[in-house]
C-alpha cells in the first residue's frame, strides 16, 4: 500500500514540475544554453532564433530550460519570450538586431535613450565603450581563463 501511494505521489508532483513547464521561443540570434544559471557556466548548447524551448519559471532571471532535442541547461530569461515566433520567407531571421541589442531592448535601453545618456554625461569616452564593446572571447577561452584564476561563483561557475 505504501508503495502505492509512494508512486502516486511521485507521479503527481512529475506532472506538477510537466504542468509549470512553459513553451518558449528563443528571441534573440545565438541562444546560449548554459550548464548553470550563470554568464560564466559552459554552454551546453546554442540555440538559433525562433527555436522552440519547455521552460521553468524564472528564478533571479534565469530560466531552466529543455531544447528540442532533450539537452537541458538555463538561458538568459530575458533571450526568451513567451510570444511564438514564425520564421517566414525571405524575412532573414532576426530583426537583424544583434542578441545583445535585443537584450538591451528588452530591459528599455534603446538608441533614444543612448542619445539622452550621451547629452547628460559629455566627459564619458563613448569611443572607448565602443572599442571594448566590439571584443569577442571565445566560450573555450573564457573557460580556460577561468579556471586558471580558480573563479567559482556561488551559482555554479564554469564547469
Amino acid at each position: 500500500m505504501r508503495r502505492l501511494v509512494l508512486g502516486s505521489l511521485l507521479g503527481a508532483c512529475a506532472l506538477v514540475g510537466v504542468a509549470l513547464a512553459e513553451r518558449m521561443s528563443v528571441q534573440v540570434q545565438d541562444g546560449q544554453v548554459r550548464a548553470t544559471p550563470s554568464f560564466l557556466g559552459a554552454v551546453v548548447a546554442k540555440l538559433p532564433y525562433g527555436a522552440s524551448v519547455e521552460a521553468q519559471p524564472a528564478q533571479n532571471g534565469w530560466m531552466q530550460v529543455q531544447t528540442p532535442t532533450g539537452q537541458q541547461g538555463w538561458m538568459s530569461a530575458a533571450s526568451l519570450t513567451t510570444k511564438k515566433i514564425v520564421m517566414t520567407a525571405g524575412a532573414g531571421g532576426a530583426s537583424g538586431a544583434s542578441s545583445d541589442e535585443l537584450a538591451l531592448a528588452g530591459k528599455g535601453f534603446n538608441s533614444d535613450v543612448e542619445k539622452q545618456f550621451k547629452k547628460q554625461n559629455p566627459s564619458v569616452n563613448f569611443a572607448a565603450v565602443d572599442q571594448m564593446a566590439k571584443i569577442k572571447i571565445a566560450p573555450q577561452e573564457m573557460q580556460l581563463f577561468l579556471a586558471a584564476g580558480s573563479v567559482k561563483p556561488p551559482t555554479g561557475g564554469a564547469k
